[in-house]
């Protein structure tokens, strides 16, 4: 199980674990309840250079699309294929199987949040 305290947490609902220079991105288990069911998901082709703040892939729920921004800047060295074949990973286990992608970044972005300020943002 995750230690959902030891994650960073942005206000568009994405979470980040940090290991050495590796961000591991989600989306928070408030967000993927907020889609309702997931059943499309679009990743950046790794290899391919993200930009913090910018949108690098498409959610889509059966009530609406929500676009995925990267938390950091960096290069994507990996993205969940198997969130791609089975969507509701994302609503079943968005803190394990339902990671998105990892970006290798040079910093994190200032004004990350973490856990009691991030539920205390969504009101939880």
């Amino acid at each position: 199980m995750t230690d959902l305290n030891a994650l960073q947490y942005t206000a568009e609902h994405e979470w980040i674990a940090v290991d050495g220079d590796i961000a591991t991105v989600g989306i928070t288990d408030f967000a993927a309840d907020k889609l309702g069911d997931v059943v499309f998901v679009e990743l950046p082709e790794v290899g391919g250079e993200v930009t913090g703040g910018t949108v690098v892939g498409e959610i889509e729920s059966t009530k609406s699309v929500g676009e995925l921004y990267a938390p950091v800047d960096g290069e994507v060295v990996e993205a969940n294929q198997a969130v791609v074949d089975d969507p509701s990973l994302v609503n079943s286990d968005p803190f394990g199987d339902g990671w998105l992608v990892k970006v290798r970044f040079s910093a994190l972005p200032d004004g990350l949040l973490g856990r009691d300020d991030y539920t205390a943002l969504v009101g939880e």
